[in-house]
């Protein structure tokens, strides 16, 4: 009878207390199982463990100048990183396509973007964008700049850049100069020129640079600011003539091609350039990791060799210098822009 009743006692002194038992439970389970997700996320989002797998940078058409370095950059980062680094080719809409999906990829730094110049343009250039140029996106690592070259026919009559500048300050002058699009970078280095020369030419706008360049050799176009590698083997065999290059100095591979700088223009100075974004809020020290491993693979020599052969210069930037040369293209482009006279829907 004794055991009876201390069971029954024991049993309603559980049956009371088995709620606030079954809520302690839970709770420690709860936090076991966040702490060990929490660990789980750290060494996720830690720069000591970044990458553990694919990196995939987001990169325009196959075949652009910007693809192309990305692709040259992967191939190191691959070693370096031990982990597969994919190129996903994103065209359309002046970039806008990749840079969305950028911006909407989780912010873990697995999803970079490739882009160039075009995306210092295009705030300047376009009314309405879908994303916010500075605030969606970081700004984590220069590679590469490589100058424009003004082209022209190698039968034309312009010798040189002051050729080119007195013919377009006749009356009636007629000259007409191609780009790769109304607001693309080739458009707006031509502007920068005409600014700078006090000159105002037709403007024809095309697809592509390569276009251009095919009717620059026919004759049908008078010239064109030109990307210097896409144009450097017609200028090797002779078929198209330099009138200076836009970079402040000349190329250490090229030496005989002249700067608009040096002839009269002091101060000229206007490249292509590529780098590399990430989303806004990726963790910092994943960011700077990126920045100096990027930085590390463009320095080796084979990488350095690849592009001077082109005219291509690596340049290395840390973040704060690649945020500030971000923000000054910016600058510059709007005000050529805006003296252009330039605005796209």
């Amino acid at each position: 009878m004794i055991f009876d009743k201390n069971w029954r006692h024991a049993v309603r002194h559980f049956s009371q207390h088995n709620s606030l038992f079954r809520s302690f439970v839970l709770a420690i389970c709860a936090f076991l199982f966040c702490s060990n997700l929490f660990a789980q996320n750290k060494d996720t989002n830690s720069s000591s463990s970044y990458p553990n797998r694919t990196v995939k940078i987001v990169a325009p058409g196959a075949g652009s100048g910007t693809d192309i370095t990305a692709r040259i950059l992967a191939k190191y980062l691959n070693t370096a990183w031990k982990q597969s680094v994919i190129i996903e080719n994103r065209p359309g809409a002046g970039g806008s396509i990749g840079i969305n999906a950028v911006i909407n990829s989780p912010p873990d730094g697995y999803t970079l973007l490739a882009n160039s110049a075009t995306y210092a343009i295009n705030p300047a250039v376009y009314k309405k964008l879908p994303f916010d140029a500075v605030k969606s996106l970081a700004n984590v690592s220069m590679l590469t700049t490589t100058p424009y070259v003004l082209i022209t026919n190698a039968n034309s009559p312009y010798k040189i850049l002051g050729d080119l500048i007195q013919a377009s300050k006749k009356p009636n002058s007629n000259l007409t100069f191609g780009s790769a699009g109304i607001g693309s970078s080739t458009h707006l280095a031509a502007e920068f020129l005409h600014q700078a020369a006090g000159i105002k030419n037709t403007h024809i706008p095309y697809k592509s640079s390569p276009e251009v360049i095919q009717d620059v050799l026919a004759g049908r176009v008078d010239y064109f600011m030109a990307p210097f590698d896409t144009a450097l083997t017609y200028l090797n065999t002779g078929k198209l003539r330099s009138l200076g290059i836009t970079s402040k100095e000349k190329l250490s591979y090229f030496p005989q091609y002249s700067t608009i700088a040096e002839q009269g223009y002091p101060g000229f100075d206007v490249d292509f350039w590529v780098g590399i974004w990430a989303p806004i809020d990726v963790p910092q020290d994943i960011l700077k990791k990126i920045n100096h491993d990027i930085n590390k693979a463009m320095q080796d020599p084979e990488i350095k060799a690849t592009f001077d052969k082109a005219g291509i210069q690596v340049r290395e930037m840390d973040q704060q210098q690649f945020h500030q040369f971000v923000t000054n293209e910016m600058n510059k482009y709007a005000k050529i822009v805006k003296l252009a006279g330039i605005a796209q829907n």
